[in-house]
């Protein structure tokens, strides 16, 4: 009789715990209340401005009151799409994170008053989408890369009370510092002839030729952008979906330096206000100086820096096994008061 005891135990144990799996499942994706359409996350949330009221796009993926995290894409006004790397890691931790389209970006509002593209604005927007998506300083964590680092940094400092963490991958905290590394380091790797002709275009103002985007995405995008030999679709679906109008306005015409209204930013020396756990996040053939990255994981007060030995400046894809080892290690870390 014992040996048919212990089966039936063990088929008990089983049961069990393939119930207890089965519920937690049904929490992890259990996103709206009860006799409402699903939509499988994704939400249309108002936000206030200055010239009226629009709409943003977020998904959000998973059910963890301890863990929300919201991605913000670079740009700016490209497309969470290039972001959805994340899926697949984050949800396989139980993490609770949003993929959001920026007011302009494809999936967003694209209002057409030029007064809206402003940090400061854009920061407000954040705000609110916090507020929507019901984190706090308990739970919420911002992962930005590129504009999304300037835009997740410039929030941090009005707004660090709400956060609980903060990522900033591959960028750096003053935009002119980031012109000079272009100029000063990653133009020099390129054939003489090559810059030349980018450089005697530049000059020309004529940005829309198609020879600018000839040479540079094999001699600069390629090589510090994204390095994989063939581009993921969602970056492919972000580069196709960008507003060009705002990038252009804020950024400039290329990732080659920042000449749009972003081009003297600089908080580099506020860094220090910044007393919540952040991880800056850097990459060898990044378009920012990794050494500056590390540098700024020592000027916020409670600082981890990230090296990806192989990435580029999406090191969430060319070098996705460092990059996303560490950023949950981060998270986990926060998350566990062990930072």
């Amino acid at each position: 009789m014992r040996p048919i005891f212990l089966l039936a135990l063990i088929l008990l144990t089983i049961s069990c715990k393939k119930e207890t799996q089965s519920e937690t499942l049904q929490d992890y994706f259990t996103y709206n209340q009860k006799n409402t359409v699903e939509s499988a996350g994704v939400r249309m949330i108002p936000i206030k401005t200055p010239v009226g009221e629009f709409k943003v796009w977020t998904k959000r993926f998973g059910n963890n009151p301890k863990i929300k995290i919201l991605l913000l894409h670079g740009g700016p006004a490209m497309t969470h799409e290039y972001m959805e790397c994340f899926e697949t890691f984050f949800q396989r931790e139980g993490f609770e994170f949003y993929e959001y389209d920026q007011l302009g970006s494809y999936y967003s509002d694209q209002p057409k008053d030029s007064s809206l593209w402003t940090t400061e604005r854009f920061v407000e927007e954040v705000e609110q989408v916090r507020k929507a998506i019901g984190a706090d300083n308990n739970n919420f964590y911002v992962l930005g890369n590129s504009w999304g680092g300037i835009l997740a940094m410039e929030y941090a400092l009005k707004y660090q009370k709400n956060l609980k963490g903060l990522l900033i991958s591959n960028m750096v905290a003053s935009a002119p510092e980031y012109g000079k590394y272009a100029d000063e380091v990653l133009a020099k790797q390129m054939k003489p002839e090559i810059l030349a002709e980018i450089r005697t275009l530049e000059a020309k103002k004529d940005f829309n030729n198609p020879r600018y985007m000839e040479l540079l995405i094999p001699n600069f995008y390629k090589e510090h952008l994204c390095r994989l030999k063939e581009w993921p679709d969602g970056l492919n679906r972000a580069s196709k979906h960008m507003n060009g109008e705002i990038y252009t306005l804020m950024q400039g015409p290329s990732e080659f330096g920042i000449s749009g209204r972003l081009a003297k930013w600089d908080i580099k020396n506020r860094l220090k206000e910044i007393e919540i756990p952040t991880l800056m996040i850097g990459a060898k053939y990044d378009t920012m100086d990794p050494k500056a990255m590390e540098e700024q994981s020592k000027l916020v007060q409670k600082g981890r820096f990230l090296y990806c030995p192989n990435g580029s400046h999406l090191a969430m894809w060319d070098d996705q096994q460092v990059f996303m080892k560490g950023v949950i290690k981060f998270i986990k870390d926060v998350d566990h008061n062990e930072f």
